[in-house]
């Protein structure tokens, strides 16, 4: 079985081998996730075809409730808040709902939201954590190869790129850049605005 969660399949064989041999030859079945119509899955209560109603097939306008099932069904079927805190982003991700989009889903609904941002805080706390030892870990490691400063200012900028890789995805090369050249006490400013910013030029563009 393999899962298409963009486009069509459009083959149902795998051949591994050389120009002159076949090792290996089989047929698949194909789940081709695009193709699905969300509302056959929309209530269901596998948490598989939940997590991926944002990859099935709706209608533009019935794209934030497609999310606000898959985050409800997150919540009613994954108990593990270890799972749900991973679970989150990959809906997250594959949904990318636009700004216009997110308000809808906080207007219409509420609960979901609500509950999700609790989720989202804990992760990104969670990731605050790991990224400050990270980052002195690294900082250390840095200072005694080039300096005090130098290994401090790395230590910031290796946090500061997890944390924002951690609530909102790739980070852009501008930014990147931005966090290269930054001293150690603006990346520190920074990092600390990655709680309640909702955008990432939030984080960065507070000073510009």
């Amino acid at each position: 079985m393999v899962i298409f969660l963009r486009g069509e399949a459009n083959r149902r064989e795998l051949a591994l081998g050389g120009e002159r041999h076949t090792y290996l030859s089989f047929r698949f079945l194909a789940c081709e996730l695009a193709t699905l119509p969300y509302e056959r899955y929309r209530d269901s209560d596998n948490l598989v075809a939940r997590l991926n109603l944002p990859n099935m097939r709706y209608d533009r306008e019935r794209k934030v409730d497609a999310y606000a099932q898959a985050m409800r069904g997150l919540v009613g079927l994954e108990r593990d808040p270890e799972k749900q805190l991973k679970y989150i982003e990959f809906v997250d991700i594959y949904a990318n709902l636009d700004d216009n989009e997110r308000v809808r889903y906080e207007r219409d609904y509420p609960d979901e939201a609500k509950t999700m941002s609790s989720f989202a805080e804990r992760f990104i706390q969670q990731g605050i954590q790991k990224g400050i030892q990270q980052g002195i870990e690294q900082g250390i490691q840095r200072g005694k190869e080039e300096g005090k400063e130098e290994g401090k200012q790395e230590g910031e900028a290796v946090m500061l790129l997890r944390l924002l890789q951690l609530k909102f995805g790739d980070v852009p090369p501008a930014i990147r850049q931005e966090i290269e050249r930054a001293d150690a006490q603006t990346l520190l400013q920074w990092s600390e605005r990655v709680l309640t910013a909702t955008r990432i030029e939030q984080v960065i563009g507070g000073d510009r």
